[in-house]
């Protein structure tokens, strides 16, 4: 059975400025079971991740004072959020989500974080949305545990993983890939071990593509034991903040895409749903609902 993170504190209050991407996080679960993609026993409550296991990958400094509330007015902008305790506790429960999901994918093939992909948090800073990084944080417990090798982390939001690529530069048992928008934030890119900028518009068959050709390179070279899938939707042409112009249906061949792949070198896959700001929620919700339909007919 599929087993995916969530807790009610995912959909934290926010000022009214900030609540609009949260209400994904209210209405895709409700969504999944009403149409019957998933039922309640398919979700798990994590709870908050071990301060020890946050410091194996963030700065111990950032991350005291960011558990202090102790982070400039500055930083906070940067981050995008206004910092609270809640928000602060909500951040470590989806790092743990996360986490929970590697070791449910171990059992199962598979498992889902309702949240997370923040992909923009560096080791020692945050930004974009993004306060401490949960992908990171899931690969290297499962290299600490011993408990695989090599891991693969597709990252296909528009917006580059930069906190990723810094966390992980120079570490040869973690390959970090992220296709995403060229001209689009961060206006600075790091290096992943795999970049593909993508033209403002580009359309599905040129998308869909660059994929396919992209993920062969990858596997000619690396032979990971281990995928986490950052499936965020504002690659779709409606989003405010994407600038691409991949339809809902090439959204969802892209996620059909990647768990083919996983399907036939049989390895577990995590996927956190990163981002996702069509002005329609509708459009929000129908393709990141496609991520789990598909997930659920290729892989369970």
């Amino acid at each position: 059975m599929l087993k995916v993170a969530f807790r009610e504190e995912y959909v934290h209050p926010l000022p009214d400025n900030h609540r609009f991407p949260m209400e994904k996080y209210d209405l895709l679960p409700k969504q999944l079971i009403h149409e019957g993609t998933l039922v309640s026993e398919n979700f798990f409550i994590p709870g908050q991740m071990d301060k020890d296991l946050i410091l194996r990958i963030h700065d111990g400094a950032y991350i005291d004072r960011l558990f202090a509330l102790q982070l400039t007015e500055r930083e906070q902008r940067v981050s995008g959020f206004p910092h609270s305790k809640a928000l602060i506790e909500r951040e470590s429960y989806i790092m743990e989500g996360t986490r929970q999901c590697a070791e449910w994918a171990l059992l199962t093939g598979a498992a889902m974080n309702i949240a997370g992909g923040t992909h923009h948090a560096y080791t020692n800073r945050g930004e974009g949305f993004c306060l401490m990084n949960d992908q990171a944080l899931a690969a290297r417990w499962l290299l600490d545990e011993g408990l695989v090798n090599k891991i693969l982390i597709i990252d296909l939001d528009v917006h580059q993983g930069n906190g990723t690529a810094e966390i992980f530069s120079g570490e040869p048992n973690v390959f970090t890939f992220s296709m995403h928008g060229e001209n689009n934030y961060p206006l600075k890119k790091e290096f992943s071990d795999l970049d593909v900028g993508l033209p403002d518009g580009i359309r599905d068959k040129d998308y869909l593509l660059l994929l396919e050709r992209s993920l062969e390179d990858i596997l000619k070279k690396f032979q990971p034991e281990f995928i986490f899938y950052q499936c965020g939707v504002d690659i779709i042409e409606t989003d405010k903040l994407g600038r691409l112009g991949v339809s809902i249906l090439g959204c969802r061949e892209r996620d059909r895409i990647i768990f083919n792949m996983v399907r036939q070198l049989e390895i577990p896959v995590v996927c956190s749903m990163g981002g996702g700001y069509s002005k329609d929620i509708r459009h929000i919700i129908e393709a990141h609902a496609n991520t789990y339909r598909s997930l659920q007919e290729i892989l369970f």
